[in-house]
Order: structure tokens, then sequence, then C-alpha cells
């Protein structure tokens, strides 16, 4: 799914929408530097990519950008903040496609992820990847679908949380091979993956970006990709759909957004020097070289993006009965 929109979100890209074309709303900004809050903990996926593209925002803006982690509640918490922040473009909340689902887990979410943002840009999309501990006796999808039939409910897999994309395609493989494994939510992907490594939990559909350094140092084993299609990085690591659990495919995306409200002139300013922070040579080597999938879409279409994707999960999340708690 992802794969088929590169080239298009390239060409986007190519054709970044120019600070002269803003509206006056935006002349003067940003005078001071821009708080970018991240919804999730330090050493996460979307930590991971916050930081990458930092590197080109801060001297595309001309202001300092700072990062600000604010976890919890599959990114909730951060978001409202956001939502209640001055839609003056000094407060970007970076959000991954966790939080779309997590309209539909919590009973009465504290604001309308649709209602209450004015979209931005989609940074990017990540493809996840199976691994275990290396304790864990398997080497392949399909032995671990056998292993975890032999002790139903005895294995642990970690995730970022209720409703995190990590949850999500873990509940999504229990489904597809008809397995049991105990869910163990932490409080983001970076506590998530410490957990695995640290051999607290056995299974984690980690973001690539955060399990390939692990899995190079042998701290981690990878069983298969999430993907239709094999990472580059990866190439001889089979997707699941290959491994004999045809139809599964799953990833998870990144996109910003500013309080609803923002002037249009303001979001422009931001899409267009995001834009060309994703374009940025060491930019773009970092996030390809991590497995990234650069986008970099106009408002509009992260817009219908957001919105199909709220509906996409939100139905998965009704099938499959989640709820927080």
């Amino acid at each position: 799914m992802y794969e088929c929109r590169t080239a298009t979100a390239i060409a986007l890209l190519l054709a970044a929408t120019p600070v002269s074309t803003a509206s006056s709303a935006a002349q003067g900004y940003p005078a001071r530097p821009v708080r970018y809050l991240v919804a999730d903990t330090a050493g996460s996926g979307s930590d991971t990519i916050a930081r990458i593209v930092n590197l080109g925002l801060t001297p595309a803006l001309g202001q300092q950008v700072v990062v600000d982690n604010r976890p919890g509640a599959t990114g909730t918490i951060g978001a409202d903040m956001v939502a209640k922040a001055p839609t003056d473009g000094y407060t970007i909340l970076q959000i991954s496609s966790a939080l779309a689902a997590a309209m539909s887990i919590y009973r009465n979410p504290p604001f309308d992820l649709l209602r209450d943002f004015e979209p931005v840009t989609q940074l990017a999309a990540a493809p996840q990847v199976a691994v275990v501990h290396p304790s864990v006796p398997v080497k392949t999808m399909k032995e671990l679908a056998s292993l975890a039939k032999s002790k139903p409910g005895e294995l642990r897999y970690g995730s970022a949380g209720n409703g995190s994309s990590t949850h999500l395609a873990a509940e999504l493989f229990k489904s597809h091979a008809g397995i049991d494994m105990l869910h163990v939510p932490y409080r983001g992907g970076g506590a998530a993956i410490t957990a695995v490594v640290a051999g607290e939990t056995q299974v984690y559909f980690a973001p690539a970006a955060v399990s390939l350094p692990h899995i190079k140092q042998g701290r981690l084993r990878a069983l298969g990709v999430t993907t239709a299609k094999r990472l580059p990085l990866m190439p001889d690591l089979a997707t699941i759909a290959e491994a004999g659990f045809g139809g599964f495919q799953t990833a998870q995306w990144y996109g910003v957004l500013v309080p609803k409200g923002t002037p249009k002139g303001i979001v422009a300013t931001i899409r267009a020097r995001t834009a060309a922070a994703l374009q940025d040579p060491e930019v773009g080597r970092r996030l390809t070289g991590a497995g990234y999938i650069v986008i970099g879409d106009q408002p509009a279409e992260f817009g219908a993006h957001l919105r199909s994707e709220v509906e996409r999960l939100g139905a998965l999340v009704r099938r499959l009965g989640l709820k927080a708690g």
C-alpha cells in the first residue's frame, strides 16, 4: 500500500509549495523557537523519525525546533495538549497511526482527531519487523506460530500500548495464525523495545528503524517483515505473507498536525519547510537507511489519508474487540 505511494510522494516533495505563496498570516513566521511535540517516548520509532526530520527542519524554518516527548495513552495525552495549544504555529504535533486507532480504543477521547487539528503532511511510513529475543527457539514465523500453539497464552509479546501499531500488528498475526499470546503493553515504543532486548518479553512487532540496530548486533532475531514487499535493507528476510500467512500486511505511518484554526498561510509554511527538510540529502539518507518510506504529501492528501485510517483502524479495533484498560 505504501510502496505504491512512493513515486507520487517524491513528485509531491519536488513540487513543495514555496513560502512565497503562503498568505499574509505567515509573514514573519517563525520569529521564535518552535515546539515539536512527539506523542511517544524517547527511543521509539516516532522519536527516531522526529530527531532525523528535525536535522533538516531547524535550518529550513530558520528557528530552533525543540523536540518535546509527551507519551501516554497511545498518543492521546500529547495530542490533547496540542489540541488545546494556541493556533499560532509554534506548537506542532507529530503522530503515528496509533492515534487513528486510539479514537476507537478509548471510549471518550478528549479530542476529535479529524475535527480538532489541521493536517500538515504525512512524513513517512515504516515497515515493521517481527522479532524475538534470541532465547526463543524459533527462526521463522511458522515456527513462532507452532511454538505459540504448543504453549497457549505463555509467550509474551510487547507493544507500545493499547491500539499502537505494534499492538495491532501482533493481534493481526494472532488472528491469521490462530494462536494466543499474552499482550504486555508499555508506555511507548522505547520501553517496548528495551523489554524484548532484555528478555522481559519474547516477541515484538517493531518498527524497522528501531529493530535493525539490535538485529545487526544479535540482540534480536528477525522472523518476518509486515509489508507486502521485502525490505531493501534486509532482502533475505521474508514477508509474513510469504512465510505462509497470506494477506497479512500492515505498516506504521507518521504525520504532522497543528491545532485547528491555525492560519492556512502558517500551515503552508510548515508543510513547505517540512518538505524541504525531507529533501535534505542527509535527512533522506538517514530515513531510507533506517527503512522508512519517505512521503511528504500535501495537507489535503494527508487529511484524506487520516480520515481513511481512522475508519480502517477503527473497524479493525472493533473486529478484534480491543479497548483501553
